[in-house]
């Protein structure tokens, strides 16, 4: 049975959907089979993967609102082992349409049961905010990664995001495990990076990933490319990470490299 991992933090630009595409395809690499949903109405990651979002016409929105099956919402990607379940503009107008809807916040889980034993592994890159669409993804999950940005208020909302989790244990999804907590965009040079290295691992110092993800120019390119790190640049030090992010979450799941 499929693993399912929401990508989330309501905080923007802390790295969610860099993690969900190249840790998601850097599973793939690894002989994983692996299913990104893309659940942000942004869409980056359905455009960061090659997808033109003028020409979607059903995905994250369209199951849940429960129009289609999941499996009719599912495409290959160019990324070895990897699908998508893209979004588009049209996914912002689901927060206030299911809002009504009974049982508003299992629509995904409901959704995702069907197909999750096709997968290894299902990454779900959420949208910056805590609405319904994330609630969503976090009733859906197994567990949840959250990025962190080792920049100024780094720490700012992470409480809150806990507490929702921990709502969301009580309420919803008594299964919801902390996958951990993940560094972004550090610059060894930064004092200001290392101090909120320092700050995150002794304050959560069993919640930490080990591997932590560099500031990289290509990281930032690759989405422009339609490609992932590691079709952009598998050479680059932003590869490097997120491939060694995947094995250390798969040792840390017990599954084999």
């Amino acid at each position: 049975m499929g693993k399912i991992i929401a990508v989330a933090n309501q905080k923007g630009g802390v790295g969610k959907t860099t993690t969900s595409v190249n840790l998601a395809a850097s599973l793939g690499v690894l002989e994983k089979k692996v299913l990104l949903i893309d659940a942000d109405p942004q869409a980056n990651a359905t455009s960061g993967l090659g997808f033109d979002l003028e020409t979607i016409e059903c995905g994250t929105y369209e199951v849940l609102e429960n129009q289609i099956a999941a499996s009719e919402a599912i495409f290959e990607t160019e990324s070895p082992n990897l699908d998508l379940m893209p979004a588009h503009l049209d996914l912002v107008a689901a927060e206030i349409e299911i809002v009504d809807y009974e049982n508003r916040e299992y629509m995904l889980k409901t959704a995702l049961a069907e197909i999750k034993d096709n997968y290894d592994y299902i990454v779900i890159d959420c949208a910056p905010s805590l609405g319904l669409i994330t609630l969503n993804a976090l009733t859906a999950a197994d567990s949840v990664i959250i990025p962190i940005q080792c920049e100024y208020f780094a720490l700012e909302g992470l409480g809150k995001l806990l507490n929702t989790v921990k709502g969301i244990q009580q309420h919803h999804n008594k299964d919801l495990d902390i996958e951990g907590l993940l560094l972004t965009m550090y610059d060894s040079r930064l004092r200001l990076s290392n101090q909120v290295l320092d700050e995150v691992s002794n304050h959560f110092p069993q919640m930490v990933f080990k591997t932590i993800i560099a500031r990289n120019v290509r990281l930032s390119e690759a989405p422009s490319f339609g490609e992932t790190i590691i079709q952009y640049d598998a050479g680059s030090k932003g590869a490097e990470n997120y491939l060694n992010l995947a094995r250390e979450f798969l040792i840390n799941n017990n599954d084999t490299v």
